[in-house]
């Protein structure tokens, strides 16, 4: 039964993430790492954010196979939708015009971000490429933390970013202070629980 509730949770959750990247973009306040590198080769190539997201992915996707991880369902959904579902987003708002607009997408984005991560996370359907790349460096580099491998890879995508034209701002602060504890709030109660197997009945 959790599979009818873990296939649709998981593509809510993607379409979802997609459109608070939007969101953010339209504000205009700044973004967070993964998505100023994102911005930034688009800015270069010309080619639209969603599809910068997917082709992105690729590459990340296949430095797993030295590190020896393996995607699930949800990897290759999350390479795909993400993707669309951040373009047909771009497509259909507007931009943040004013200050309070501004804000209002921006907060809205990032609230929506931690509710997004919660459900395709809380699936329990496979990792995303880029958050597979953090748990697979972990697992060959155990003596460096999460914490810190996460923040190495961030760094390094941010400051590229950054060169590329993406945009840094208030935004990219308020997003690195405020995703921790947003995923913290929603992960737990949005996580689908393992299904246990029922006990062999015999006959007495």
């Amino acid at each position: 039964m959790s599979l009818y509730r873990r296939v649709p949770q998981l593509f809510a959750g993607l379409i979802l993430y997609g459109v608070s990247m939007a969101l953010m973009v339209e504000s205009g306040l700044g973004l967070n790492p993964w998505d100023v590198f994102h911005q930034g080769v688009s800015e270069v190539s010309g080619i639209s954010f969603g599809w910068v997201v997917l082709l992105t992915g690729v590459p990340v996707l296949l430095l797993w196979i030295p590190l020896r991880q393996r995607p699930g369902f949800g990897t290759v959904a999350n390479l795909v939708v993400v993707g669309f579902s951040a373009d047909a987003a771009l497509w259909a708002l507007p931009a943040g015009e004013s200050i309070p607009a501004r804000v209002g997408l921006l907060v809205g984005g990032i609230l929506l971000n931690g509710f997004a991560t919660g459900l395709y996370i809380g699936s329990r359907m496979g990792p995303g490429p880029r958050d597979g790349l953090m748990t697979g460096l972990h697992g060959r580099l155990p003596r460096l933390s999460i914490r810190v491998i996460r923040t190495g890879i961030e760094l390094f995508v941010l400051g590229a970013g950054f060169l590329l034209g993406g945009t840094v701002g208030v935004g990219t602060i308020a997003y690195a202070l405020a995703i921790g504890p947003l995923v913290h709030l929603f992960l737990p109660p949005l996580t689908v629980k393992e299904q246990k197997p029922e006990p062999v009945r015999t006959r007495q």
